[in-house]
């Protein structure tokens, strides 16, 4: 592939500015080797904001709407043919089955899909729809091994399916305070869905009040407004609404994990638990379930802490320990904080995404 002629990569993900957008977002832009175009499939919210600031980072960005699949696809398939991309990646369920068959109409030589997560509501027939795709798709990627192996345990073909960790913007993350200048906080980055299980953080929270600790505690996020309420409602009756802020969308969440001590991800499971790589890379010591896709992000007692799943008693204890003994604190932090230097890079994401599109 000569300087003259980049490859053209179209980038297909879901408009909910999830974790899987995210991943899409960071690797589109001006980059050595190729060309990008995002397209979002609209959500909810508006858009506009969003693609305004994408746009200002030097971003090619679309939007086709979500009300119909057909429709989705026969507005992907347009964009597909007026920009002739080389590969078309589709990231995420269910965007991945409408992106590759608009690729598919539309021609596009290599098909690559992108799995966020290890649990996906994909059904008899969707599953289907996948498993024919896949003959059909050059590479499919895991964001994780934990991700990879789902995979291949529904049907995928073991010899296409492949791992690519997830990196961050490492520059972006890494400007927080000094420990001794943060606040005894707690901040749990993750959009409102029966995911994440705000509800075991809220009840441990409310252990760490009966015993005499009272740090704050930030829900950085959006997400379903259903999710939200019936988090808002659990704070009310445990009586923490002086002690727990709902955020929601927060634009600078860097200076916000810069700022606090600790990061808890008290997720169901996760494909790779982005918003714990990201509280790692800007100092917080890192709590999250012990459940896959979160497990191959920290370490139990060294690059962080893992606590059993849906159990808020030993959430509350880890994070009583925690609050008592601020050195170990600070040292998990710092080991977190280093290890997800080595591994969470996004410039090694981006480039082993660029030499699996160079095939």
């Amino acid at each position: 592939m000569t300087d003259a002629a980049p490859l053209r990569v179209l980038h297909f993900v879901s408009g909910g500015f999830s974790g899987a957008t995210q991943v899409a977002i960071d690797l589109c832009g001006p980059q050595s080797g190729q060309q990008t175009l995002l397209v979002l499939r609209r959500r909810s919210m508006d858009p506009a904001p969003r693609m305004a600031q994408l746009r200002a980072q030097g971003i090619d960005v679309r939007v086709v709407p979500r009300w119909s699949h057909l429709v989705t696809i026969l507005a992907l398939h347009r964009i597909c043919r007026a920009w002739q991309p080389d590969v078309l990646v589709a990231h995420g369920f269910s965007e991945h089955l409408w992106g590759r068959y608009a690729g598919l109409l539309a021609g596009v030589p290599r098909l690559i899909q992108v799995e966020h997560n290890t649990r996906e509501r994909y059904g008899w027939w969707r599953l289907r729809q996948s498993l024919w795709l896949a003959r059909r798709t050059e590479r499919i990627i895991g964001v994780s091994r934990a991700v990879r192996d789902a995979l291949v345990a529904r049907g995928h073909p073991p010899e296409r399916c492949t791992v690519v960790l997830n990196g961050i913007d490492l520059d972006r993350w890494t400007a927080g305070l000094s420990w001794e200048q943060r606040e005894d906080a707690i901040v749990m980055p993750a959009r409102f869905a029966g995911q994440k299980d705000h509800f075991t953080l809220i009840r441990a929270v409310a252990r760490l009040a009966a015993r005499g600790h009272a740090p704050m505690v930030y829900l950085a996020g959006e997400g379903k407004s259903a999710w939200r309420k019936r988090a808002e409602d659990l704070v009310a009756r445990l009586g923490l609404q002086e002690r727990v802020r709902f955020l929601g969308h927060v634009a600078d969440l860097p200076a916000l994990l810069g700022r606090v001590k600790y990061c808890v991800l008290s997720s169901h499971y996760e494909g790779l638990g982005l918003g714990l790589i990201e509280g790692m890379a800007s100092g917080c010591c890192a709590i999250g379930s012990d459940v896959e896709g979160i497990q191959e992000v920290l370490a139990n007692g060294e690059t962080g802490f893992l606590v059993p799943h849906r159990d808020p008693e030993a959430l509350a204890r880890v994070l009583t320990h925690l609050l008592a003994d601020d050195a170990r604190s600070a040292r998990v932090a710092a080991a977190g904080q280093r290890h997800v230097h080595q591994t969470f890079d996004r410039r090694r994401m981006r480039e082993e995404y660029l030499a699996l599109f160079r095939g």
